[in-house]
């Protein structure tokens, strides 16, 4: 049985102390930030003339808003100083929000990181759920490797619903609709679009929604664990392998529904206004694409330390094709949400991406290259997929294109212009990757590396004869 390392398991708690360290400092530095801290940045990011348009329009929007409300339209009855007034109102409105910007930084940051491993765990246990209920032959010597991951959904949703308890309880910004005000129609803050919405976005139904997400996939999670493990000694005529086949259709049911909803409360809700079809399955594509490359590299690794000793070369080649066939789906949901939106040219739907073109331009374009042109080459040669360390260097560029896409769908709505990719950004990735390796690889040690009771452990175990002796059989024929 594998044998967790004393130097594995120093070297994921030091990254986890670490994290905290920068995380804190982090919340230290942000807190400390004044008005004036805003109105600098305010300042070193805009021109003069951008500036100055920008004023100006919020200060006719402001004018404009008084007079609809009072019903005069004669400009005349502004003093100057009433005026002036209104200009340093907005300017402190403005200076207040770039702020809340500012604070909200390592609160995003934190929430990248981890929303991308906690979306990772979930994927790899979809996956996984997905090779019991489709009975797979080839994959079941990776079950444990599977299992391992997905002991990380565990303290990422315990650290996750903290997050939620203390958004509730307004220590963030990072959520605007849940602003004091915005659904009342006599506060200064309302805002009508949405209050539209407000049958689902509401504070209670979001905090709830959240909580069942997380207990449902954690219920699943413990269920197949346990009875995956009870499936090495049952001798039951297979009752148990269909009670966990049965119990994983359920799980696959619940997980496309929670999915997107998971998607639109916990993503799509930092842009309140904005809105797509499309997003559910594109965080789908983003995580998925992740999930099968953090499996091919537990895999390589334990494969490495001899603890995988039925993995070959052929379930490596097949995780890379994975990995590149869901690198091609994520472009194709990427294109047809960006190209429906562009085209259409509707305001309320390509304020996204104007955002995120104008202000994140480089890791925008940055991502779509990492996620999809460098995959291409590196994996489209059938060859270089059963080479381990192809297969890892086309992992670290995908991981990191997803990363950034994650990064891109939180950021802009969270932070706005104020971004970076500093000591908030690295520590939280540190302290969830530290997490992450003592929650796995405490895990897998915990169990027996091969899931003897599962009835196509044969086929696994002589899965390269299918691949290459009986090439064009098809395994079907082998069960």
């Amino acid at each position: 049985m594998y044998q967790f390392s004393g130097k594995l398991k120093t070297f994921s708690l030091a990254l986890i102390l670490i994290g905290i360290i920068g995380i804190a400092f982090s919340f230290y530095s942000a807190s400390n930030k004044t008005l004036e801290d805003a109105k600098h940045a305010i300042t070193a990011s805009h021109d003069d003339d951008h500036a100055s348009g920008h004023a100006d329009d919020h200060g006719s929007k402001v004018v404009g808003g008084n007079h609809d409300a009072s019903g005069v339209h004669d400009t005349n009855e502004h003093t100057e100083k009433e005026m002036s007034a209104h200009a340093t109102h907005d300017d402190d409105s403005h200076a207040t929000h770039v702020l809340h910007q500012l604070q909200n930084r390592p609160w995003s940051a934190v929430y990248v990181a981890l929303f991308f491993f906690l979306g990772i765990s979930l994927l790899v246990l979809a996956f996984y759920a997905a090779q019991r209920v489709a009975q797979s032959g080839w994959s079941i010597v990776l079950f444990r490797v599977m299992e391992a991951i997905t002991a990380n959904l565990v303290p990422t949703s315990i650290i996750m619903l903290v997050i939620i308890g203390l958004t509730l309880g307004h220590y963030n910004h990072m959520f605007s609709w849940m602003t004091p005000g915005t659904f009342d129609p006599a506060s200064t803050n309302y805002d009508p679009i949405v209050d539209g919405k407000s049958w689902w976005m509401n504070v209670p139904g979001w905090a709830i929604r959240s909580v069942i997400y997380l207990l449902l996939w954690n219920l699943y999670r413990w269920f197949i664990r346990k009875n995956s493990i009870a499936e090495d000694t049952a001798n039951d005529g297979h009752k148990t392998y269909k009670k966990n086949y049965n119990a994983s259709v359920i799980f696959l049911f619940i997980f496309m529904i929670t999915e997107s909803m998971m998607s639109w409360d916990w993503i799509m809700g930092l842009d309140p206004h904005w809105f797509s079809t499309l997003f559910g399955w594109y965080v789908l594509a983003t995580l998925l694409v992740s999930a099968l490359t953090v499996i091919a590299f537990v895999t390589i690794y334990l494969r490495s330390k001899g603890a995988l000793p039925q993995v070959n070369d052929s379930h490596i080649h097949d995780l890379a094709k994975f990995m590149f066939g869901f690198s091609v789906f994520w472009t194709y949901l990427w294109f047809a949400q960006f190209m429906l939106i562009w085209y259409a040219n509707i305001p309320e739907e390509t304020t996204y991406f104007v955002a995120r073109f104008n202000e994140y331009k480089l890791p925008f374009l940055a991502m779509v290259a990492m996620n999809f042109i460098f995959p291409v080459l590196l994996l489209l040669n059938s060859d270089f997929k059963s080479v381990p360390w192809f297969v890892v260097i086309g992992g670290i560029v995908i991981l990191g294109g997803h990363y950034i896409d994650v990064f891109i769908m939180v950021m802009p709505a969270t932070v706005g212009g104020q971004w970076g990719f500093g000591i908030a950004e690295i520590s939280a990735l540190l302290f969830f990757l530290g997490i992450f390796i003592y929650a796995v690889f405490s895990s897998f040690a915990k169990a027996s590396a091969v899931p003897k009771g599962n009835p196509f452990l044969e086929e696994s175990e002589h899965f390269h004869y299918y691949n290459i002796e009986h090439r064009g059989e098809g395994s079907a024929d082998h069960h």
